[in-house]
């Protein structure tokens, strides 16, 4: 894994969404940043995009319309493995379901319990 060029934030709580840009931009990333608050918007945007930066992609769980684990079966059409986009949960439940679940879902690289850490992003950013 290589350290991400760009960040895109999925989760449907505005708030959230905010919290979390200052977090990565405190880590010192000054890099593309995007913000989705509905999975399916997000989803489009991937089937666009040329997926050749390496991105981060946090990801809520509970969300209306589409859910997390939803998201990430349609995505795992546009992406795999090997690809340079990468999907973490960022999500406030440790439901060790949704744990399982996770942990099932090979395009699922981590589970972060909300909030995002400074220190989270930084450990990313460092990954060469």
């Amino acid at each position: 894994m290589i350290a991400p060029t760009r960040f895109i934030l999925i989760d449907d709580n505005e708030a959230d969404n905010v919290f979390h840009e200052i977090m990565i931009r405190r880590a010192g990333f000054s890099g593309e940043l995007l913000i989705f608050e509905d999975a399916g918007e997000a989803l489009v945007f991937l089937q666009r995009d040329p997926l050749i930066a390496p991105t981060c992609i946090f990801l809520d769980i509970n969300m209306p319309v589409m859910d997390g684990f939803e998201f990430a079966r349609q995505a795992k059409s546009l992406l795999n493995e090997k690809s340079t986009v990468w999907l973490m949960m960022l999500t406030s439940s440790d439901a060790p379901r949704d744990r399982q679940i996770a942990s099932e879902m090979p395009l699922i690289r981590d589970f972060i319990t909300k909030p995002l850490s400074v220190q989270k992003v930084r450990d990313l950013l460092s990954v060469s």
